[in-house]
């Protein structure tokens, strides 16, 4: 897959998804995925962490690799990647495309033979290509698969409204793409996208009522960061930074947008803590395995204004599944 300016663009924007961030367990992209691995000319780019280990930040298409259950699906459709000249009509939507409250343009180009659509939280698997208005390719895919909640706003609107063997023609405004961050295409953004498959996936959690601000019963730290107990653990020792731990964690900006999470993936994060974010090292050496705990972390603990990735104080969830010495 061919990324715009060095970027694997993401739709995902997991991290803005998603951008990214994922406890870099997350990640988002422009148009697709973040970068990714290529299965049978599958590209793919899920999030990683921003190191290795840092959750993903939403912002871009976003994609993952494609996960072997899902690969069945991807094995009926030819490995060559879709085609690059820009459409006829990628200058402006024609007249018969329709428009959605959000300014998302959209036509059908191949009705689908499916009956279910996405939810917001669900992994599709697709083909698809992206234009600027004036005809220049940024990116196009074989296949590839996205976790809705970490691709763009217009991707995450445009495929929920799509049934499986579908082509679409999206126009997407430049407040429902990258949102004129420097290193990604700039203005509509004009995208054939194809629905190979749908995976059912956990529903995201909910946001929490407290995301804004944490309440005065919570605690903080000489760092800054403050914590508020949710369910208590069931285990007498806590890690140290050079424990590896296994975690299930949500991670939401304060206006409340979900930018990452592993619950819907069914996959605990594991990493060294000394590794990752400031806020996550010293935010889970004060819980003990079992216990449920939200963070409200500066930005300082955190991305610390790094391009791509979530801005401001982020608000965690964060439940310790296990503790091991590194």
């Amino acid at each position: 897959m061919r990324g715009c300016c060095g970027i694997a663009l993401s739709v995902a924007l997991a991290c803005d998804v998603m951008g990214c961030a994922r406890p870099q367990p997350s990640r988002t992209a422009v148009a697709p995925p973040h970068g990714g691995e290529e299965v049978a000319g599958i590209s793919s780019s899920r999030q990683t962490p921003a190191s290795s280990d840092e959750p993903a930040a939403a912002t871009s298409v976003q994609s993952d690799a494609i996960p072997p259950s899902d690969l069945e699906a991807s094995k009926t459709i030819a490995p060559e990647p879709w085609r690059t000249a820009p459409p006829d009509d990628v200058a402006a939507p024609p007249p018969d495309a329709r428009k959605t409250l959000s300014g998302l343009a959209h036509r059908i180009i191949v009705p689908g033979h499916g009956t279910e659509h996405a939810r917001p939280w669900d992994r599709v698997i697709v083909r698809y290509a992206g234009w600027t208005t004036d005809g220049e390719l940024f990116d196009s895919s074989t296949v590839r698969a996205f976790e809705l909640p970490n691709v763009i706003p217009g991707w995450s609107e445009a495929v929920q409204l799509m049934v499986v063997g579908e082509r679409r023609r999206l126009w997407i405004p430049e407040a429902l793409a990258f949102k004129g961050r420097p290193g990604t295409p700039q203005g509509t953004l004009v995208f054939d996208i194809e629905l190979i498959s749908i995976k059912r996936l956990t529903e995201a959690p909910s946001v929490p009522m407290d995301v804004a601000a944490p309440p005065r019963t919570s605690k903080r730290t000489k760092s800054g960061l403050a914590d508020r107990v949710l369910t208590k653990g069931t285990g007498t020792t806590h890690p140290t930074s050079d424990s590896r731990v296994s975690v299930h964690y949500a991670g939401w900006t304060t206006e409340g947008r979900l930018f990452d999470s592993s619950i819907p993936r069914g996959v605990p994060f594991t990493i060294v803590l000394s590794e990752f974010l400031p806020g996550w090292t010293e935010g889970i050496q004060l819980m003990v395995e079992g216990e449920r705990t939200r963070f409200w972390l500066p930005e300082k603990l955190t991305y610390q204004g790094r391009p791509n990735a979530p801005k401001g104080i982020l608000v965690y969830d964060i439940e310790l599944l296990s503790i091991e010495p590194y």
